[in-house]
């Protein structure tokens, strides 16, 4: 069994000693257990790097690999941390511990004081929107999803900062072909709750109308949300998208809508959030033969589906 210990130099200041945060971020990306990753101070703070290595050795690790989270090879590096290592040695002569470099003139520490220095200048939300797709670009491989799909797909983990969406999102074939050509019509895009018609742009929007009868009812016997979608299907003659972030109700509602007037020229877009019919109504949805955009997943959200409609306005508008 190996252990990870990550040293740093500790403070008087209580709030400067944050390696906890530092360690667990360590261990999810080396997709290893938090246990497995220890951290130390060499002053001021708990624990010490004696007890770090003695809680590895009771746990019985067979390895143990050291960080000195320093930047050069000072005292510290060169002789108390290694003082304290051999130590252990002779205590545990079957026992390895492994001792790495300092963090020393790595090439990435340049880009991290380079990113430090640009995080001063003042960003337009354009810049900030461009870094962050470039982000989403390099930690994500979308080479073999449709540029439309990936499109979409990249606007969600932008307003979401979840890169599971990219494995959990589903897509009807018709979806996006179906969602343009309404809005090219100036079709309208009816919606669960205020929250997502409050964040679609209204630069994209053109003719189209988003619609909400949420606060048109008054009586219902199920939820608000269902009812209102249901009350607007019926009434409104000018659909194109109808797109549910909220309410898993109002989105089985819709599901049924669709297959009892036989609906195939609209784009049902059902990403709802929670523990309860969430994940059940989108697997519904998923196995429809209308157009659909859904992800299979506890998770979704406004957020997400805001994501998604504003992903296909500005499609509509390049296309």
């Amino acid at each position: 069994m190996e252990k990870i210990i990550i040293v740093a130099h500790g403070s008087p200041r209580k709030d400067a000693n944050n390696l906890e945060s530092f360690a667990r971020a360590i261990a999810i990306t080396l997709k290893k257990q938090s246990e497995d990753i220890k951290y130390a101070y060499l002053q001021f703070e708990n624990p010490s790097v004696e007890q770090a290595i003695q809680d590895c050795i009771n746990e019985k690790a067979k390895t143990i690999v050291i960080h000195p989270l320093f930047l050069s090879s000072g005292a510290h590096v060169g002789s108390d941390i290694p003082m304290i290592i051999e130590n252990f040695r002779k205590k545990y002569p079957d026992l390895q511990i492994l001792y790495t470099k300092p963090l020393g003139l790595h090439e990435k520490l340049i880009d991290i004081v380079k990113e430090r220095i640009d995080e001063l200048k003042p960003l337009k939300a354009e810049e900030i929107e461009e870094k962050s797709m470039e982000i989403i670009d390099n930690e994500l491989n979308l080479k073999n999803i449709p540029p439309s799909l990936k499109h979409i797909i990249k606007r969600v983990i932008h307003a979401t900062a979840d890169f599971e969406f990219k494995e959990s999102m589903r897509f009807h074939p018709e979806a996006v072909p179906t969602a343009i050509k309404a809005l090219k019509a100036g079709k309208d895009i009816l919606v669960d709750v205020e929250m997502v018609r409050a964040g679609i742009s209204k630069k994209y929007i053109g003719k189209s109308k988003i619609v909400c009868y949420l606060d048109r009812i008054n009586e219902y016997e199920t939820t608000k949300t269902e009812k209102a979608i249901q009350m607007a299907l019926n009434q409104e003659k000018n659909i194109g998208i109808v797109a549910i972030g909220n309410s898993p109700t109002a989105l089985i509602k819709a599901i049924e809508i669709f297959n009892e007037k036989k609906i195939k020229d609209k784009l049902l877009i059902g990403m709802p959030v929670g523990f309860v019919k969430a994940l059940e109504a989108k697997m519904l949805l998923s196995i429809q033969d209308f157009p659909y955009i859904t992800n299979l997943s506890r998770k979704g959200g406004s957020a997400a589906t805001v994501a998604v409609v504003n992903s296909l306005l500005k499609i509509k508008k390049e296309v």
